[in-house]
């Protein structure tokens, strides 16, 4: 019980944290394709669509490259209140009052002067994106400080994914509703609009910042001598540290495809209720049978790890994912039948992701053992980092596939061909499955970080430092 306001407090930063991703990963997209270029020249739209998309891509390509640099950035912070809380306050700010800038045309900027808005759009976009990711990485490397023990870490990863599981799951259910009801408060209209979109994302960025303020105020990290085996790290030795921890790689491999896959997927969910079953004010069904979904599948994740191996649950999971996407290609405009296959398809998500992230954790102290020196922030940088990667590059699959399949600007289900469709599904379920499919394959052969060897690896460090 002593560290219950400490779970409490991580939720609540990562349920903050993941309904800013879910944002920004899936709902601006929307809000482009949608909102911001809608006017009556088609071609316009459709280019100024392919432009954002294409500089959010390689935006977010290009600052990946950084992201290792951020974490020995935040390794090598020395404060008071520790190495996490300052970027967690700071930079928590800053992404959050630029979420709200890119939700809006920049005072008509998109349409009377694209040109310029590109630019600004850019410059914004950038320093929303680099901040994001001090606070991505300070609040997911905070992890290994807050305790050494696998069991305790799956507690604290297990009530973090928790509330990211409600954060991310509980925009799905909002999203529509929210939108529409501020359109109708501000714009007095019935339907979605840009004002609707803005407030939307107002909500979101103070509900991001406020969980990171509860978790820089409730957290605490752990001080004891294997976390005091740290040096500080320069830029290249940064990118060493990442390279030789084979493990940490290993498993970088296998989850970028199944977050690729994920992330596709959820994000064209919305555009399947709208523009091909023509229901998207059903849209907040998903929402909420996820959440419950998400829920328990968290809650029974620590009873599986006593009686499953991580690579079994993993395997398992991802069986589960690969049915539902089988169902979803044929249900059609059933709505039930398609709430099912969201079902088979979101549930084993959250175990899967909580799989994937002790298993980098534990490669903290897996780095530590075969290098001689601590990088929690190095390490546990590489997770937001792929995170990112599928993020990017699901901004580009979508974009590119709203345009091809002809779901844009005002688009109806009537108005969707057969080709249409046809590319769209390929985009939504035949790929992923390919992905999915290949991530699992990496990680049974390749991955062989087990919480035994984990246990094995901390005892022999703790004798190693000990003695020196």
């Amino acid at each position: 019980m002593k560290n219950v306001k400490q779970y409490l407090s991580y939720a609540a930063g990562a349920f903050g944290h993941d309904a800013f991703y879910a944002t920004l990963s899936t709902y601006f997209m929307i809000f482009v394709t949608g909102q911001l270029f809608d006017t009556p020249d088609k071609a316009f739209n459709n280019q100024m669509i392919g432009w954002v998309t294409t500089m959010i891509v390689a935006i977010r390509l290009i600052e990946i490259v950084f992201d290792p640099i951020i974490g020995g950035i935040v390794d090598n912070t020395r404060t008071r209140w520790g190495k996490f809380k300052p970027w967690l306050i700071i930079a928590g700010f800053i992404s959050s009052f630029l979420l709200v800038v890119i939700f809006t045309d920049f005072g008509g900027l998109a349409t009377s002067h694209p040109f310029l808005y590109l630019v600004l759009f850019g410059i914004v976009f950038v320093t929303l994106d680099a901040f994001y990711s001090f606070k991505d990485i300070a609040f997911w490397s905070m992890l290994p400080a807050l305790s050494l023990n696998s069991s305790t870490r799956e507690k604290f990863g297990t009530v973090a994914r928790f509330g990211s599981t409600l954060g991310q799951q509980g925009v799905q259910i909002v999203v529509v509703p929210l939108v529409m009801f501020f359109s109708m408060a501000f714009a007095g209209a019935h339907t979605e609009t840009k004002t609707g979109w803005f407030w939307f994302a107002i909500v979101i960025a103070v509900i991001a910042y406020l969980g990171a303020l509860l978790t820089a105020a409730g957290t605490k990290e752990e001080d004891n001598v294997v976390r005091q085996n740290t040096e500080k790290v320069g830029v290249l030795e940064v990118f060493k540290v990442v390279a030789k921890n084979d493990q940490l790689m290993w498993q970088a491999v296998s989850y970028i495809m199944f977050a690729l896959a994920y992330v596709v997927t959820n994000s064209l969910l919305l555009y399947y209720f709208k523009y091909v079953m023509g229901a998207d004010n059903e849209f907040y069904l998903v929402g909420i049978f996820t959440a419950i979904e998400g829920m328990i599948s968290v809650a029974i994740f620590p009873t599986l790890t006593k009686f499953l191996a991580r690579r079994t649950i993993f395997f398992s999971g991802a069986v589960v994912m690969l049915a539902g996407y089988l169902l979803f290609m044929v249900a059609g405009n059933n709505l039930a039948l398609v709430l099912t296959a969201v079902t088979m398809f979101f549930m084993p998500y959250p175990i899967m992701f909580l799989v994937v992230l002790m298993t980098i954790t534990d490669s903290v102290e897996y780095g530590q053992w075969k290098l001689g020196t601590r990088h929690e922030s190095v390490t546990l940088a590489i997770r937001p980092l792929l995170d990112k990667l599928a993020g990017a590059f699901a901004n580009g699959v979508v974009g590119f596939a709203a345009v091809v399949a002809g779901m844009t600007g005002s688009a109806k289900p009537s108005d969707i061909t057969a080709h249409g469709l046809s590319m769209f599904k390929m985009f939504m379920f035949y790929g992923p499955m390919v992905l999915i499919i290949v991530s699992v394959l990496i990680y049974w052969r390749k991955v062989t970080l087990t919480e035994a060897r984990h246990a094995e690896i901390v005892a022999e460090l703790e004798a190693r430092l000990k003695e020196n």
